[in-house]
């Protein structure tokens, strides 16, 4: 079914909503784009119902302004700050011997059943990391294999049920109902890795305004996830802080002077007029070396907290094909090399996400991962078996379930109707050529601007019939 989807990233600086649907190409079509300033949102979280309701009403109504389609579906992005991911497995019988979709969202449910969920926590993905069938090997797709015996392991992602009840309620007074919730930093992952690096694995770090999140892929599969409750907006503070000067001002300097590579000796003596709080009227000189020495520390705090996550977990020793940095902090000048020192020396690379072309607005900016990724989870026609925020099976769908064929019974229709038309304009072919006939009983000679003309009045006559 090829429904018209409303995606909503909620973001502590903006929200962005994207209202689309597939095409008939199969692809996503971008129908209205809008972005409001965040208010009312902290790290991810709801602060203010009252307040982050309007943010998210303003950016909704925005994009409702470019298209009359009927919203048929939601999704919503969720902080990591207030999620949880948990190992599980599980096991089912085959009777009959050939997997099914029913075997597999089977197979699912029992290894969530089998999960060790806190009470105060609520599913948000069931992610399988590899299937097995009859102790084999890992398999990656089950689906229309034979066997006994179906084994997964799951990676599952749970979220407070208080944080949900607020996004829910928020949205509820803006007059929006969720359909489904998508972790922040699984979408990113989605817009940003190619099938390489989910096949043999990476981690993505997505650096926001207030959080830092990060999830690992391996097998084309999530495994891991972590947050980081730092961001962009922290260096904006310590600047803010560092040179006694008013956060707005502390905003721009880090925009325009914001680079973490060590300047030249130039420009390490070049200085920077700042204002000083409570006195704007006057200001001070500081060098730039300063301003990116307060930058480089808060940058590297952030992926030392990151690197030490990971190996606390494991993961480190297991990242793949590298470091994949998104977000708006990974704009800054030199990200990609200091991210190469604090990760010993692994690959990295700073990703924009796969850019959706339409006539509203440019996805090809490392804001945009998650919004782009939303749009991936719903609306992708290959995408893998797992278990939504509903703990309904989403499955490889098949692209005649993706897209509506609203013409089919028709065009059958109209077969039928050329069928009993074509006696009738036989005959009345027949009838005109009779009266083209000339005094020698034969037809006339047709030039070459005829035939061009007859060759338009049959492709007119086609495209009536079709």
């Amino acid at each position: 079914m090829n429904k018209t989807l409303l995606a909503i990233d909620i973001g502590s600086s903006q929200v962005t909503a994207v209202i689309a649907r597939n095409n008939l190409d199969y692809k996503i079509n971008i129908l209205g784009t809008g972005s409001f300033r965040s208010e009312g949102i902290n790290k991810g979280v709801i602060s203010n119902i009252e307040v982050a309701s309007k943010c998210i009403k303003e950016a909704v109504s925005i994009a409702k302004k470019n298209t009359s389609e009927p919203i048929e579906s939601t999704v919503v992005s969720i902080s990591g700050v207030y999620t949880k991911g948990i190992r599980s497995s599980g096991s089912v019988n085959i009777p009959n011997g050939l997997i099914t979709e029913n075997e597999i969202n089977q197979v699912l449910q029992m290894a969530l059943y089998n999960a060790t969920i806190i009470p105060e926590y609520e599913v948000v993905h069931v992610v399988p990391i590899f299937f097995k069938i009859d102790d084999s090997a890992d398999v990656e797709n089950p689906l229309n294999m034979n066997g006994s015996r179906l084994e997964v392991s799951v990676y599952v992602v749970t979220a407070k049920k208080t944080a949900l009840t607020n996004i829910k309620s928020a949205l509820k007074i803006a007059g929006i109902s969720v359909n489904n919730f998508v972790l922040d930093g699984y979408a990113s992952a989605i817009s940003v890795l190619d099938e390489q690096q989910k096949k043999f694995g990476a981690t993505v770090i997505n650096m926001g305004s207030t959080t830092t999140e990060f999830v690992c892929y391996k097998g084309a599969s999530l495994i891991y996830d972590g947050v980081i409750p730092v961001g962009s907006n922290h260096i904006t503070n310590d600047l803010s802080v560092m040179l006694h000067t008013p956060p707005i001002a502390a905003e721009k300097i880090k925009t325009e002077y914001g680079d973490l590579l060590k300047p030249n000796e130039e420009l390490a003596n070049k200085k920077v007029r700042t204002p000083r709080i409570g006195d704007e009227k006057n200001s001070s000189e500081v060098s730039l070396e300063h301003v990116q020495t307060i930058i480089h520390a808060r940058v590297e705090e952030v992926l030392t907290l990151v690197k030490n996550d990971l190996k606390k977990s494991g993961i480190h020793e297991n990242l793949g094909t590298g470091i994949v940095i998104t977000g708006g902090m990974s704009k800054l000048g030199g990200m990609k090399e200091l991210a190469t020192l604090v990760f010993d020396n692994l690959p990295v690379k700073i990703s924009n996400p796969v850019n959706i072309k339409n006539g509203y607005m440019s996805f090809e900016d490392q804001k945009m991962a998650t919004i782009v990724g939303l749009l991936f989870y719903s609306l992708e026609t290959n995408r893998n078996f797992e278990l939504d925020s509903n703990k309904n099976l989403i499955k490889k769908r098949k692209i005649e379930e993706v897209v509506q064929k609203p013409q089919e019974e028709d065009f059958s229709q109209v077969v039928e109707n050329t069928k009993e038309r074509a006696p009738i304009q036989q005959k009345e072919h027949k009838t005109r050529m009779e009266e083209k006939k000339d005094e020698s009983g034969r037809l006339p000679t047709l030039t070459k601007d005829d035939k061009s003309k007859g060759v338009s009045k049959f492709w007119n006559a086609i495209t009536e019939w079709f």
